[in-house]
């Protein structure tokens, strides 16, 4: 597992950090109109709903986010729909989490086939942004995704259940545990508090701020 973790990361790297670099945005936005075009594909096949449809979702995820590019959609600004995604992907998070796999497949198709679809579009439409606001900040959300993720798995592995014995969503993800998510909070708040005093950004907030905004990415 943790060997295809790595090499699956380095690849990833090799492809995405060249464009994410490059003075020209071009070549990251490409890379991600491949990726949510891909994780349309990848959409349709865990729905179901057969190579027509998944193949339908593909051009139709594709052409969405070629409009808005061409259109220059990327660059405009959406807060309250940041506000709106980030709340909903909050909330389905929790009632799934709660529920565990079992309730997924009494979400009528019709519902979640496109939802998902629209999350795909509006994730491609944060990086995007993301990128635009400049390289540091997409590299530090990057970066504490990554850093929470390799942190769960080392602190899971090494003291899993060893204190906590309930686990996290065993219906889900039987091998994640407590001990991995304070695993995941202590590095990321260790991440987020350096981040606030290294003057990456033109905004400030008080250690407590960069604190919740840290933690609270890591819950997400």
């Amino acid at each position: 597992m943790l060997k295809q973790r790595v090499i699956t990361a380095l690849v990833l790297l090799a492809i995405l950090l060249p464009a994410l670099l490059h003075p020209n945005t071009l070549g990251f936005n490409a890379i991600v109109l491949v990726m949510v075009s891909a994780g349309a594909w990848e959409w349709g096949r865990l729905n179901l709903v057969g190579p027509v449809a998944t193949w339908a979702s593909v051009a139709g995820v594709a052409a969405v986010a070629g409009l808005a590019w061409q259109q220059g959609w990327l660059a405009a600004s959406y807060p309250l729909l940041w506000w709106a995604v980030g709340g909903a992907w909050v909330l389905a998070a929790s009632f799934l989490v709660r529920h565990g796999v079992p309730v997924w497949a009494r979400i009528a198709l019709w519902l979640r086939w496109p939802l998902g679809l629209l999350a795909l579009l509006a994730a491609g439409l944060a990086m995007v942004q993301a990128r635009g606001m400049g390289i540091n900040f997409l590299l530090s959300v990057l970066l504490l995704v990554w850093m929470a993720d390799i942190a769960a798995y080392f602190a899971g592995r090494a003291l899993g259940q060893r204190f906590i014995k309930v686990k996290l969503a065993p219906s889900i993800s039987p091998g994640k545990s407590w001990e991995g998510v304070a695993g995941a909070l202590l590095a990321t708040g260790v991440y987020t508090l350096w981040v606030g005093q290294s003057g990456l950004f033109e905004f400030t907030l008080p250690w407590w701020g960069w604190l919740a905004v840290g933690w609270g990415l890591t819950a997400v």
